[in-house]
């Protein structure tokens, strides 16, 4: 953005009106998430008990662990599986590459919804039923995309001369990757890995479609405490959610930018 745009008249004005628009609703649920009394539109003093009722609370506290389990999985695959994927699509050219390129992008571009109703469809196909296997399952596959980005990213920034050098000392390509190409990823890997721990654990709509009875989740939970009536409690739940959130973003983003340097 340029300064000839900065100086248009409005933009200023435009410019915080969409960003209070977008962010003081969820500035008024943290502040309300501190509400002594039941009520979630009208301040009775402030108080931290809703967050004391939220983590003494045993389903709460049963689908926070589901959630974790499923995140940490999803996480940990869907990093592997991108890893060698990036590798393989970096420095070369192939026939099919663009459909290799267009099939790892398309979780990002098919509607969320009609993922949960393939995997939903695909595993009552085949007789699939793994409990909170399935979730998991389905997690991975739309969170593969999120891990592959920040690995790609910065593979594009490795020279291609260090590779090269180590060759010229006799390193065979298996001491290669493990000693110039894996540590510089390092940053890259971490970034991607957050993000997959992270859009997996704030999915709602794969998780609702393919979670079997017993395997709530945290998002899942919060839905089906609003459907009941909002309280502070739920106010308390999101707001930590949203912590937690924002933290594995900036860490991604400080990791990705501390690997560029």
């Amino acid at each position: 953005m340029n300064i000839k745009q900065r100086s248009m008249p409005g933009f200023g004005a435009i410019s915080w009106s969409g960003l209070i628009f977008l962010y003081a609703p969820i500035a008024i649920l943290i502040l309300f998430s501190f509400n002594s009394g039941p009520l979630i539109t009208v301040w009775q003093g402030f108080g931290t008990n809703w967050y004391s009722s939220a983590w003494n609370n045993e389903d709460l506290r049963r689908a926070m662990v589901n959630s974790l389990v499923i995140a940490s999985g999803a996480m940990l695959f869907s990093t592997f599986i991108a890893l060698p994927a990036a590798i393989a699509m970096h420095g070369r050219t192939f026939k099919g590459q663009g459909t290799a390129n267009t099939l790892l992008a398309l979780p990002l571009l098919v509607p969320e919804m009609v993922m949960a109703i393939a995997s939903l469809s695909f595993f009552t196909l085949i007789g699939l039923n793994l409990g909170i296997g399935n979730v998991m399952i389905a997690h991975v596959v739309f969170c593969i995309p999120f891990a592959y980005s920040p690995i790609r990213a910065r593979l594009e920034t490795i020279p291609a001369p260090l590779g090269e050098a180590a060759a010229d000392l006799y390193a065979d390509p298996r001491q290669i990757f493990i000693h110039i190409t894996l540590p510089l990823l390092m940053p890259g890997i971490i970034s991607g890995a957050m993000l997959a721990f992270i859009t997996s654990l704030d999915d709602f709509i794969i998780t609702q479609m393919v979670a079997p009875p017993g395997a709530m989740t945290l998002p899942v939970y919060i839905y089906s405490m609003v459907r009941k009536g909002i309280t502070p409690e739920i106010n308390a739940i999101s707001s930590l959610l949203l912590v937690v959130s924002m933290g594995f973003v900036i860490a991604s983003v400080i990791f990705n930018r501390k690997g560029q340097s």
